[in-house]
């Protein structure tokens, strides 16, 4: 079985009839082993929500957390999420093979929002408001990396507790993945791309007054 796991400021009937990962979720509905684990009306940060859901006694073998403005455009979803996880650690669909100091996120390496040369990128996301957008190529997957987009993480429930990684709650909305990553690889494990296909509707918020303090807390954490 697998966990869905989204925290929505949407309510339940909006979700489901109007947001991409509801959407895409009731067009899977045949799938039995997907189980939606949805919290409405979200307010509070998402690694509470990402951590309880690690910790409930009914969680799945398979965990993947994942953004309400995601259009999942694999009809063979679990597959290939499963598939992943036999492989490596963690999966996700874009990253960065290595990490540089004061790196603001996954593909950029400085605070100017400069990207990363396409060396180091992995992954392949599609973009746009409706399913099956246009794809934006980063680099060749499967690839192994130092750090992965948190529009979609995939981890078996079993390893993350054994060896205490959690999300740190101290980040809300932003640098929550890069602080997940990071944990990750102290811990051992390994983390890498896989072709599994969506499309994001949004392309960040980086640069808002939020994401501007949770990078501080981030700079902080880390040292650097």
């Amino acid at each position: 079985m697998l966990d869905v796991i989204c925290a929505t400021r949407l309510a339940s009937t909006e979700f489901w009839a109007r947001s991409a990962l509801g959407l895409s979720l009731r067009r899977l509905a045949h799938e039995s082993r997907l189980k939606p684990r949805i919290h409405f009306d979200n307010a509070r940060g998402l690694p509470a929500i990402y951590n309880e859901r690690i910790d409930a006694p009914d969680a799945s073998e398979l965990l993947v957390f994942i953004h309400d403005d995601v259009w999942l455009d694999d009809h063979f979803f679990f597959e290939h999420v499963a598939s992943a996880l036999n492989a490596v650690d963690i999966a996700g669909v874009a990253g960065n093979r290595r990490r540089m100091p004061d790196q603001p996120s996954w593909a950029f390496v400085s605070p100017r929002f400069d990207w990363d040369s396409r060396a180091n990128l992995s992954g392949t996301v599609c973009h746009g408001a409706e399913a099956f957008g246009t794809p934006t190529y980063f680099g060749p997957v499967p690839a192994t990396c130092e750090l992965l987009d948190g529009v979609l993480l995939a981890a078996r429930r079993d390893a993350l507790k054994q060896r205490g990684v959690r999300f740190d709650e101290r980040f809300d909305f932003h640098f929550y993945d890069l602080d997940f990553c990071r944990s990750a690889r102290q811990a051992g494990f390994t983390l890498a791309t896989w072709p599994i296909a969506i499309t994001h509707q949004s392309r960040g918020r980086a640069g808002t007054p939020g994401w501007e303090e949770n990078y501080i807390r981030y700079l902080e954490k880390w040292g650097e």
